[in-house]
C-alpha cells in the first residue's frame, strides 16, 4: 500500500485511504489529476502484496464476497498486486473482468497479468485507460458503452455508430470508421455477427443508388446485400441513410474527406497491408493458425518461452490485450496446456481448450491478417509473429 500510494502521489494523483476496520474489499480511493487540475475521474483500488498471490503465469486476487459490489458499484474497482521478489506492481480492472464473465458464471479470482506493470513509465497509459473506463457512461460514450455491451463490439469514440429498432423489437447497429466506404452491421437477429456492407452492395438488388452516393469501392462478393440479410424496406432505407449521413459528416464543411483511419480489416481495403478479416469460416482460420503454431513449436521447442519473454518486454501492449491476459494466465491448467503444446498432444482444435488456444495466440502472435477467400489459404491468412520466423536462406548460406 505504501509503494502504490507513493507512486501515485509522485504523479500528483490524489490517494485517500479507506478504513480497514471492516473488510469492504477496497483500500484506496484514487482521484486522477490532469496537468495539475483535479478531474472527476475516481477509482477504488484493492491492494495485495506478497508471493502468495502468484498463480499460473500471473497473479490472482480472490473475489470472495466482493463480487457484486466490485461488478455493480458506481465506482470501478482495480486490483494491484505487489511482488516483493521483483519489487514490481501489476494491475487489473476487476470491474471489467467481472462484468465480462457475467452474473451467471462469476470468477472466483481476478486475474492479474505480469504484463500489466504499474510504474513510472506505464503510469500515463494506466491513467488513460482508467479514465476512459470511468467515463464510459458519460455523454455520447454512454450510448457507445450500452451498444457495445449489447453487441459485444468495441467502438472507438471517433467511430460512426447508429442504432435502430425494427417493428419486431430487433436491434440493428450501424458501425463505420471515418473515411471508410465499408460499414459493419450488427444485427441481434443474426447473433451480433459482424456483417460487412457498402452502400453499393446493400442496394445491389433493391433501388437505384443516388448519383454521387455510390461507395468508393466496386461491388465485392464478400459484402452482403439487403437480399442476403432479408432486410425490410424500412431497414434498407435506414442503413442507406446512415451511409449518406456519415459520408456527409466525413466530408466536413469544406467537402474534403478525412484521411481513412488505419486499416482494421474491411473487405475492400486497398492499402498495402492485407485485410485483417474477410468472409471466411472462423474454424478454418483457427485450424490453419493452430497448424502453423504446431509447425513452429516442432522446429523451435523453446519458442513459447522466448515469445513470453518478448511479450514481457513489450511496453506498448494494448490495454484490451493486457485485460484478456489476466484471467487466462492465472489458470494453471490453461498455462500448462500452452507450455506443453506439441503435435504429439494436439492434432486439431478438439484437442485443446479454446482458452489455451487463445493464450497461445496472444503469446506467439502479434497480429493475424485475413485476405479474400479467392486466395490460397497460405496467402489468405498471414501471421505476424512476436518472434519472426527464422530465415531459411540464412542457414543455407551459413
Amino acid at each position: 500500500m505504501n509503494a502504490l500510494r507513493a507512486l501515485l502521489e509522485e504523479h500528483d494523483h490524489i490517494v485517500q485511504e479507506i478504513s480497514g476496520q471492516n473488510d469492504f474489499g477496497e483500500d484506496f480511493y484514487v482521484t486522477f489529476t490532469d496537468e495539475g487540475e483535479v478531474t472527476s475521474d475516481t477509482i477504488k483500488v484493492q491492494v495485495k502484496g506478497g508471493a502468495s498471490w502468484r498463480r499460473g503465469n500471473g497473479y490472482a486476487v480472490p473475489v470472495d464476497q466482493h463480487g457484486d459490489t466490485w461488478a455493480n458499484g458506481n465506482i470501478p474497482v482495480y486490483c494491484v498486486v505487489y511482488d516483493p521478489d521483483t519489487t514490481r506492481m501489476h494491475w487489473a480492472n476487476a470491474t471489467h473482468q467481472l462484468r465480462r464473465f457475467g452474473p451467471l458464471n462469476p470468477p472466483r479470482f481476478i486475474g492479474v497479468s505480469p504484463n500489466a506493470v504499474l510504474d513510472d513509465t506505464t503510469m500515463g497509459s494506466f491513467v488513460a485507460h482508467a479514465r476512459r473506463y470511468v467515463g464510459r457512461y458519460r455523454g455520447r460514450q454512454a450510448v457507445l458503452t450500452h451498444l457495445g455491451e449489447m453487441s459485444g463490439a468495441d467502438f472507438d469514440p471517433a467511430d460512426h455508430v447508429l442504432h435502430f429498432v425494427n417493428g419486431d423489437d430487433e436491434d440493428l447497429i450501424f458501425w463505420k470508421r471515418p473515411g471508410d466506404a465499408v460499414a459493419t452491421l450488427l444485427l441481434s437477429s443474426q447473433g451480433w455477427e459482424n456483417i460487412w456492407v457498402s452502400l453499393e452492395s446493400l442496394m445491389r438488388s433493391e433501388i437505384p443508388i443516388p448519383e454521387g452516393e455510390i461507395g468508393r469501392s466496386p461491388a465485392d462478393p464478400d459484402l452482403w446485400s439487403a437480399e442476403d440479410l432479408e432486410l425490410s424496406r424500412s431497414e434498407i432505407m435506414w442503413v442507406a441513410s446512415c451511409f449518406i449521413s456519415t459520408r456527409q459528416a466525413d466530408e466536413g464543411p469544406e467537402g474534403d474527406l478525412f484521411e481513412p483511419t488505419e486499416c482494421k480489416g474491411c473487405p475492400s481495403c486497398t492499402g498495402e497491408e492485407p485485410e485483417e478479416h474477410g468472409k471466411i469460416e472462423a474454424d478454418v482460420i483457427h485450424d490453419y493458425v493452430l497448424t502453423r503454431i504446431l509447425d513452429r513449436i516442432e522446429a523451435e521447442p523453446d519458442l513459447i518461452a522466448r515469445s513470453i519473454l518478448a511479450m514481457r518486454k513489450d511496453g506498448e501492449l494494448e490495454p484490451e490485450i493486457v485485460a484478456e491476459l489476466g484471467p487466462l494466465e492465472t489458470e494453471p491448467h490453461i498455462v500448462q496446456q500452452v507450455n506443453k503444446l506439441s503435435r504429439a498432444k494436439v492434432t486439431g482444435m478438439g484437442d485443446i481448450e479454446p482458452e489455451a488456444f487463445r493464450l497461445a495466440v496472444l503469446y506467439l502472435i502479434h497480429r493475424i491478417y485475413v485476405g479474400g477467400p479467392s486466395l490460397p489459404l497460405d496467402e489468405q491468412v498471414q501471421i505476424v509473429w512476436r518472434i519472426p520466423e527464422p530465415d531459411p536462406t540464412a542457414s543455407k548460406s551459413a
